[in-house]
């Protein structure tokens, strides 16, 4: 089972992707279907992870993840999801009965279309439990405090990146430069 901080969705290119690897300019990716087909990205390609994603409502915001939950819960309580191609009333509708407090104004219907069909590709492989284990986990402690490591039960900090610091070249920093005219041929 995939859990979805591992779950990418890259511009440009279709469908959904597991994260395998990582090299220095850029992710590994290989695709959740039945190929399983893996390729790299570059640097310039735009790559969202599905755990930072969020909807708009009227008051807040709720995680991709909570909604996704949602999805599954009132599928297994009869509701039938639309397709992809599903006319935007359909839609809509659909929306309406997941998250009633949905911003109307801000979720257009193409982010309904790309909802429905991120949930075609993972009602199958995504770890649901998993998902809502760790929402509860994140609801509990809340954001502002730093998270505790299970194992040794210390708290974790996150890590800072060191920036790069510009190397200066000091060899010639004593000689000085006149401006004189430039020579050209011709008379």
């Amino acid at each position: 089972m995939i859990e979805l901080k591992d779950v990418v969705s890259v511009a440009g290119v279709g469908g959904l992707h597991k994260i395998v690897g990582q090299r220095p300019s850029g992710l590994i990716l290989e695709t959740i279907d039945e190929q399983k087909r893996r390729f790299p990205t570059s640097l310039t390609q735009k790559v969202s992870v599905l755990e930072d994603i969020a909807m708009f409502t009227a008051t807040d915001e709720v995680r991709l993840g909570d909604v996704l939950i949602k999805i599954k819960e009132k599928e297994a309580g009869g509701l039938a999801v639309p397709e992809r191609k599903a006319d935007e009333a359909t839609l809509r509708t659909f929306m309406e009965a997941i998250l009633p407090d949905y911003d109307k104004e801000r979720v257009y219907a193409s982010d309904i279309k790309k909802l429905v069909g991120w949930y075609a590709i993972l009602k199958d492989v995504l770890d649901f439990e998993s998902a809502k284990n760790s929402d509860e986990d994140e609801n509990a402690e809340g954001d502002d405090k730093p998270k505790a490591d299970a194992k040794t039960k210390k708290e974790v900090k996150p890590k800072v990146a060191k920036k790069p610091t510009a190397k200066v070249n000091t060899k010639n920093a004593g000689a000085k430069q006149t401006a004189m005219p430039r020579k050209t041929g011709g008379g």
